[in-house]
């Protein structure tokens, strides 16, 4: 028995030390997998671990625990304890139970924030891919940049003239005949020219994203003569419809969204860059011009003599784009936050503007590509320069307010002058309650209150629930109930205390964490909030005033069931000095008023209106624990609470009822202007020499200018990006709209033009396309245009045998590509059909009074583009088919196929109620047959009429509603339209 044993756990041994092995030496990771290790894992490990588990500490003897961190092979073979990771197996990988801080806790510095240790989660589930060769690091003598600069993409864009072709008169212009002599060359025929509804419903769907209607398709296939065709085309270049669809595109490029996952925060202000972008399509403005304007467009002067009001404003709205990223708010390190904001404003102008990977050389020379470190920090230099956040416990975005016109403005400053002048009174009024709190009677925010009379549910410190040894306390007399707690600075990590409501219903609520501040208090206490919507950590600084009310500060806004296991830990694990709590709040949101720049509390109900309170609340709010004789101080304080109760009223109407100045998100250049030392590692902390403001140099073939030392330096990176010897800037914009008209990109790596993307299928072309945009002065429409009128783009998507064969991706273009509609396109056309969609253009799009993206339901028909795009609430019809990460570059869409999606179409309330409008327009038709409602449901939905097996059984459905009730014949109507809308011919296009 023991043999048998010994033989198993021999050979298992063996298979777990083969499957290592096997995963040294795995096949090459995509762009993305190799990409998200070089952006999220690496860095970590590099900051982290390799001081004490890398070849690099071995060789000083310093190799902790025999383990070495900076291989593929270190990680998979571990070290004393075993494997450090388990591919695909999080839960066996004891690398990430050091990082949870379960068993092991590393670092022992400090545990890693949650969204570190999510993504290495991420990482390990699937399958810990990781590009490392498995030898450890080697030292190299740096970047050649002159060998560098012999990848294509680095070259400058030198155009060679159209080749010559076999068959010139099949080429219609400069576009086939590159196309043409890629197909000569392997001897493939192009497919034939597509069919004239196919191809209007493909133009239609590229240029607006919008099926033809039914008149359009008849007169464009009626049209017998050359220039239909063109005609169509320029007419839909110049729809307004243009800029809605392209405008989209972009805002795929640049991370557009409305809101942050933290908390939920609503960015109410960034539709005004979603309406520049869709305008700035429309009007085709110059490309380079619409570059500079994103990046500097706050810096370009004003010419009085030219330039109008709107072309200010829209200057203005432009720096949106620097503000749009998904930024963690609550990081308490601030140098640190200052430099993550950097980082990802040069990604998404080194990904969308240059298709190159410039961050992952944060914390080290590019491992693929020629770019240092140094040009790394030469570029953040620049972004570093300019202010983007305004820093608290929790840091707060730019706003500030957009020129209008003279009359509006002496309009909205009577309107301000009468907000200052109330709150003046109300700050005169609490500074007078301050002066007798002096005497002996207490202030507004200076004072004992029981939890019984703050609104919404208040758990007090007396009720929850405790682990470990808590003092209690009345030394500072401005506490709720009977007292607080304090952690005495002693067992750090062995504490908690736990507060559950009791009897929550369910809904939003602003969660608030009462706590008395002070010198020796921690500055970093981790208070952990249980809702419906999981767990999250916030750490709070408690040296800092509370910022609501002098007592509570805000944990965020949260969702919770009826009866749910909703609650908050304070804990005391890692922190230094005394960890206090006093109560928490649990605050219903219609109950919070956040219009004021400090978020203040609505009055709960007529019962505490000025008019209403009671002797027993007023002398709450004096300061006094028990009624009696009150002395004059106290009767003033009483007399003053009463007036800032009416003043604030006051204040809340004025607010309501007047203009509100229109306000957009930017940046602002900082006081100091000066160059970024190179971030040892990518440390914040760990600093080396300073990097001269400049530029990506194997892309630049002209010195660097010299730098301002007034201004950030944004105006000289427009410039380099919009210069016309940049040999990424038109590349990359070209190829992105070849990919948007041909589903696939010349270089199908659309945001990597690195050594790791893909190589251009034809360069010549690239080129071509890219020289004819710069001289036709950046048009946007020029390139789309060209592209749409040659004879590619209209080609058949049916494949010959041959070319199924010898070109079965398509990368010689010799046919079309059936593409699946994006969400959007499958969203408008179901608006479209149904006769249901709105067509108002811009403005915002979130509700007025919404705090929170949690839980937000659309309830518009308009658009898709002006829908919000909430990171915590994407609508299920965008994510169900694609719709990118909104906290991403996103060039090009996934295209997934899977059951939820036909099952959404199956269930969606959204799709039954389009089919149901859908069918009560059919039946609206009453001098039309059921033959004829059949083709009607037929063209309107799928653009085409039905085949012969698709007529027949649709009758036989049909037919027997003329048999049912009103009612149950609009129901099976509505069931077959939405049928037509689950068809693969309604998601595709050819």
């Amino acid at each position: 028995m023991l043999r048998v044993s010994l033989a198993v756990i021999v050979v298992s041994a063996a298979l777990s030390m083969s499957h290592a092995s096997d995963q040294t030496t795995v096949a090459p990771l995509t762009p993305a997998q190799s990409e998200f290790f070089e952006q999220k894992i690496r860095p970590v490990l590099v900051k982290h671990c390799y001081e004490c588990h890398s070849a690099e500490a071995k060789g000083l003897n310093q190799l902790k625990a025999g383990l070495m961190l900076d291989s593929r092979q270190g990680l998979l073979v571990g070290g004393d304890s075993g494997a450090a990771v388990v591919p695909k197996k999080p839960e066996e990988s004891l690398l990430l139970e050091a990082l949870r801080y379960d068993t092991f806790k590393m670092p022992p510095k400090g545990k890693l924030p949650d969204a570190v240790i999510a993504d290495f989660e991420t990482w390990i589930k699937h399958g810990a891919l990781d590009p490392r060769d498995g030898k450890g690091p080697v030292k190299t003598a740096g970047i050649d940049l002159v060998a560098g600069r012999t990848h294509w993409a680095y070259r400058p864009v030198l155009p060679v003239p159209p080749p010559a072709v076999k068959r010139a008169d099949w080429a219609l212009d400069s576009v086939d005949r590159y196309i043409l002599q890629k197909l000569e060359a392997r001897n493939l025929e192009p497919a034939a020219d597509a069919d004239k509804t196919t191809l209007i419903r493909r133009i239609y769907f590229d240029l607006i994203g919008l099926p033809p209607t039914l008149d359009q398709i008849d007169a464009f296939v009626n049209d017998s003569s050359p220039n239909a065709y063109p005609r169509i085309v320029d007419q839909l270049l110049a729809s307004p419809q243009f800029g809605e669809r392209w405008g989209r595109h972009w805002l795929d490029v640049v991370r557009y969204g409305e809101s942050l996952t933290l908390r939920g925060f609503i960015l109410p202000e960034a539709w005004r860059y979603r309406d520049y972008v869709i305008q700035s399509f429309n009007a085709d403005r110059p490309y380079n011009q619409f570059l500079v304007e994103q990046v500097a467009g706050d810096l370009i002067p004003a010419n009085p003599a030219t330039d109008t009001l709107a072309e200010q404003q829209r200057r203005f709205v432009a720096t949106t784009f620097l503000m749009l990223g998904n930024t963690n708010l609550e990081e308490q390190d601030k140098v640190q936050l200052r430099m993550d904001v950097v980082d990802e404003q040069l990604d998404v102008i080194s990904k969308g503007f240059l298709a190159q990977t410039i961050t992952c050389a944060r914390c080290h020379d590019h491992k693929f590509d020629p770019i240092p470190t140094r040009d790394y920090y030469a570029l953040a230099g620049i972004l570093r320069n300019a202010k983007s956040l305004e820093h608290a416990n929790v840091s707060k975005w730019l706003e500030f307010p957009l020129p209008v016109e003279p009359a509006l403005n002496d309009l909205l400053k009577q309107h301000e002058t009468a907000i200052a002048a109330v709150s003046e009174k109300i700050k005169l009024a609490r500074e007078a309650i301050r002066g007798l709190a002096s005497n002996g009677t207490g202030s507004a925010e200076n004072f004992i209150v029981g939890p019984q009379s703050l609104p919404g549910v208040t758990v007090d410190d007396i009720q929850a629930k405790r682990v470990g040894e808590w003092k209690h306390s009345q030394f500072s007399k401005r506490y709720i109930g009977d007292g607080y707690l304090h952690d005495l600075d002693k067992d750090k990590g062995q504490k908690t205390l736990t507060f559950q409501p009791d009897q929550l219903k369910a809904g939003m609520y602003e969660v608030r964490l009462a706590y008395l501040s002070g010198s020796n208090r921690s500055p970093a206490v981790p208070v952990t909030v249980f809702s419906a919507d999981g767990e999250k950590t916030i750490t709070v600084n408690q040296q800092i005033d509370p910022p609501l009310e002098g007592r509570f500060i805000s944990l965020g806004k949260y969702r919770f069931e009826q009866s749910g296991q909703g609650f908050v830990i304070v804990a005391n694990e890692g922190t230094k000095g005394h960890v206090v709590a006093d109560a928490v709040q649990f605050l219903p949101l219609d109950m919070v008023d956040t219009s004021a720049n400090a978020p203040v509390l609505k009055k709960p109900g007529a019962a505490s209106t000025p008019e209403t309170l009671d002797k027993q609340r007023l002398l709450e709010l004096a300061g006094l624990k028990k009624p009696g004789i009150l002395s004059a101080a106290e009767i003033l304080a009483k007399q003053r609470v009463v007036e800032i109760a009416d003043l604030e009223k006051q204040l809340q109407a004025l607010k309501a009822s007047g203009p509100r100045r229109p306000m957009f998100m930017s940046v602002q250049e900082e006081k100091v202007i000066d160059d970024c030392p190179v971030h040892i590692r990518g440390t914040v902390h760990n600093l080396g020499e300073k990097v001269p403001r400049g530029f990506l140099q194997v892309a630049s073939w002209s010195a660097n200018p010299a730098f301002s030392s007034g201004q950030s330096g944004r105006m000289e990176l427009g410039a380099w990006l919009a210069d016309r010897q940049n040999p990424l800037t038109p590349r990359v914009m070209v190829n992105r709209i070849w990919h948007w008209l041909l589903g696939s990109g010349i270089v199908r790596t659309v945001d990597n033009f690195g050594t790791t993307g893909e190589a251009p299928s034809d360069p010549e072309l690239l080129d071509h396309l890219a020289a004819d945009f710069v001289s036709h002065e950046w048009s946007i429409k020029a390139v789309v245009r060209k592209i749409v009128l040659s004879r590619t783009y209209r080609l058949s998507s049916v494949a010959s045998p041959d070319m199924e064969r010898d070109d079965p991706e398509n990368r010689l273009f010799g046919r079309s590509r059936r593409r699946r509609l994006d969400s959007e396109c499958l969203l408008d056309s179901m608006l479209s059909v149904s006769g249901q969609i709105d067509f108002q253009a811009g403005g915002a799009g979130i509700r007025p009074g919404t705090d929170s993206d949690f839980s937000y339901e659309v309830l518009t028909t308009r658009r898709a583009v002006y829908w919000p795009v909430l990171r915590n609430s994407l609508p299920e019809i965008l994510t169900a088919f694609d719709f990118p990460d909104p906290s991403m570059v996103g060039g090009q869409r996934n295209v997934s196929t899977v059951a939820s999606q036909a099952l959404f179409l199956m269930n969606s309330q959204f799709v039954r109620q389009q089919s149901q409008m859908t069918a009560r327009r059919l039946l609206r038709e009453p001098q039309l047959d059921l033959d004829g409602q059949i083709e009607l449901a037929f063209r309107l939905v799928l653009g085409r009429l039905p085949s012969h097996s698709e007529r027949v059984q649709s009758v036989k459905y049909v037919s027997i509603a003329n048999l049912e009730s009103e009612q149950q014949k609009l129901e099976r109507w509505s069931r077959f339209v939405q049928a037509l809308f689950g068809t693969l011919d309604f998601r595709y296009v050819d």
